[in-house]
Parts: C-alpha cells; structure tokens; sequence
C-alpha cells in the first residue's frame, strides 16, 4: 500500500523492528530442542550471526573467540589492523579523544596506508586460531588485494560498503564488475549493503553467497541523517527475503539474507530471523565485552571517511564477557546478554525448531509492543524502561 505524501509523490510505509511483533503459534517447544545452527557455502556455524567488520569489535583475537564460540567475525582488512602494525596505541588514543575532535583525529589515524603484507599476516593469526577466516574489503580495493587474501587462505570474503550495487556507474573509473569477479573468484562472496527487494535481487544474481541488508541502522551511523537514504530493517530484511524466493526460482540457488545492523537484544535478533534472515551482522553489542579491542568504545567504517563521516565514536561501556554477550548465562533482564539463548528461547516459546521455520512466523505491527504495561519499568529505567 502506498500512501500519498505530497500531490504527485507516493511512498510506502515501512517498519523498524520496535513496530513488529512476533505471534504465538499453536504450539511451544522444549529450547533444547530448537536448533538455531546456520550453513553458509561449506561452513557450519553454532550461531547465525556475523560480527561487523568494524575495529571497535572485531581484533584477529576476537574473531578467534567469537570462531570458537560458534560465530563468525569479519575482520575489517581496510582498518587499524592492516593499517598499523601494532595499533594497540593507536586504539588508546582513540578512546580518550574528547568528543568534538575525536572524528578529525580519526580521520588524520586512518590515512595512514593499508599495508599489504599485513592483510595476510592477520589472516593467518585469524586461521591459526583454528577458526572460520572472514574479512572485507570495499569494491573499490577489492581487485588490487584480492590475490593477498587468496593466497593467505582466507575462508569467506564480504565486499562491503554504506550501499553496494551490481551496477555501478562512473564516467572517472572502472567499476568493480561483481558477477565477473564473483564468477572467476575461488572463494565464497558476502556481498553488501542493500536495503530495497530490487538491489538485492540484482546481487543475488551477482553469484554472491548471500547479502547483508541494512542501510544506516548502526548504533554509530549517521548515513541516514547525512545522506537522508535508508529503509527501516522490518521492512528491508522482508523485501530482501521475497528477492530471496524469487532468486530461488529463477537459478535454484539459495542466497542468504544476513541482517546488518539495528539489532541491540535478542529480540532484535528474533525479529530480524522472523522476519527472513537466515543470520544476522551485529556490531555494537559486541563492543560492550570485555575482550572487544575498542574499549567500551564503537565507531563504523564511514566515521573516518576523509571528505564526509557518516557515523560517530559512541561509548558502548564495557560490561561483560563475549562469552556472556552472546551465549550467557545472562545477569541481566534487559535482553541485552545472552543474545542467542533469547533466541532459542522465542524460536521455542513460538513453536519454531529451525530458523527455516522461524522466517514464516507470523507478525502483527505493534508499535506499543515494548511500552504497553511498563509504567513502572520506565518511570524507573529498569527493565524494558531503559
């Protein structure tokens, strides 16, 4: 349905995950016996989730860690970790920026040259661990260090930007052609961000392995109030999934829809999977653990951009494990912790024993959905009233 905003202008309403709920079934299940495992290409994972490839998160320790405790951590190869050969300083100084020079002195910290020779360095640490590789590079620098990455024994590849399209205009340069590369690539290809069924359908039709859909729902991203564009994640991840089905019946192939961002507690989580994902990308949430290389501290891959940041250095605080954060046992009732156990637990209380069956769940639109009830809660910030 599409509603008129001005004459000769329409638009469709699109939703965030606060305006959506999940819906009962007729059925519950026992959590032990709800299987929340994903599968991508070759690769079986305990948790259906993705660590953004963001430096306040993702250090080649914590993609071991987050490896062993059955997700998957995209090291970001255009960061402080390819850019400084020990950037432990460089994180210090970050953090204890004060807030209005922080994004000019991180723009000043990420001119610093990517160094080659240390992409496959921090690939082998990754692999060392006995885990997943996984690592991204923007279209622009893919071509030049694709061969690095290769070489070095990188598992999973993400192409990654604010928007990715399959095809990209320009009259200064040669565009990354994505079905030409994917094609001729030895690796599997994660492709992304979209936000709309149309694009993600066209890099579907790229080969890619699956497609991260989110613009600007980033705890630290301002593209939607700098560049006015994006799609609430409801509503996005949705159109994704019915590209998704479409794909499907044109070539037989199955691409994933991996949610990018919005998502702070398992319910997020639970809506993005309600939703039609088959995992998600979570950043922030991460970066409140202990091990998280940013300190209490996130900022996105666009904050440092040199001629327009689209994101900012938040504090997050540190306040748990990444064993904790992500699997429990939480301490904590905001939902905040033990993300994929509250997920498990929706699946289960929704009747739901695989994230196959979890995308078909049904969904009321209920704006009221975390207010309804909670006066005490929110007069006290406690609880759901934070």
């Amino acid at each position: 349905m599409e509603f008129e905003i001005g004459i000769g202008k329409t638009a469709r309403r699109a939703y965030g995950f606060d305006e959506v709920a999940i819906v009962p079934s007729r059925r519950t299940r026992d959590p032990d016996d709800v299987d929340i495992s994903w599968e991508v290409d070759a690769y079986r994972f305990g948790l259906p989730m993705m660590a953004s490839a963001m430096d306040a998160g993702v250090s080649p320790q914590t993609a071991i860690l987050i490896g062993q405790l059955g997700g998957l951590a995209c090291l970001n190869l255009e960061g402080l970790w390819t850019r400084y050969e020990d950037p432990e300083s460089i994180y210090e100084e970050i953090v204890g920026l004060s807030d209005d020079k922080a994004t000019r002195r991180m723009q000043e910290l990420y001119k610093e040259p990517v160094k080659p020779e240390l992409l496959g360095r921090r690939i082998e640490e990754i692999k060392a661990g006995g885990v997943v590789s996984c690592a991204s590079l923007t279209p622009q620098r893919v071509e030049r260090f694709a061969p690095i990455v290769l070489e070095a024994g990188l598992d999973i590849l993400v192409i990654q930007g604010t928007v990715v399209s399959a095809e990209h205009v320009s009259t200064q340069t040669e565009p990354l052609n994505l079905k030409e590369f994917i094609a001729g690539f030895d690796l599997p290809v994660i492709v992304g961000g979209c936000a709309s069924y149309s694009t993600a359908l066209h890099l579907m039709r790229t080969g890619a392995v699956g497609v991260l859909v989110g613009v600007g729902p980033g705890n630290a991203c301002t593209t939607r109030g700098v560049l006015g564009v994006g799609v609430p994640q409801a509503t996005a991840i949705a159109d994704a999934a019915a590209a998704r089905r479409e794909h499907l019946h044109e070539t037989g192939r199955y691409c994933h829809v991996i949610a990018d961002g919005g998502m702070r507690t398992g319910g997020d989580i639970a809506k993005a999977i309600a939703c039609g994902a088959d995992a998600v990308m979570i950043g922030s949430p991460l970066t409140r653990a202990y091990e998280a290389p940013g300190r209490g501290y996130h900022w996105g891959m666009a904050t440092f951009h040199p001629t327009l940041p689209r994101g900012a250095r938040v504090k997050t605080q540190q306040v748990a494990s990444m064993e904790e954060i992500l699997v429990g046992p939480a301490h904590e009732n905001d939902g905040t912790f033990n993300l994929f156990g509250a997920l498990a637990t929706s699946m289960a209380t929704t009747g739901y024993a695989t994230i196959k069956e979890f995308q078909k769940a049904e969904l009321v639109i209920a704006p009221s959905i975390k207010t309804e009830g909670k006066t005490y809660q929110a007069a006290q910030r406690v609880g759901m009233g934070h």
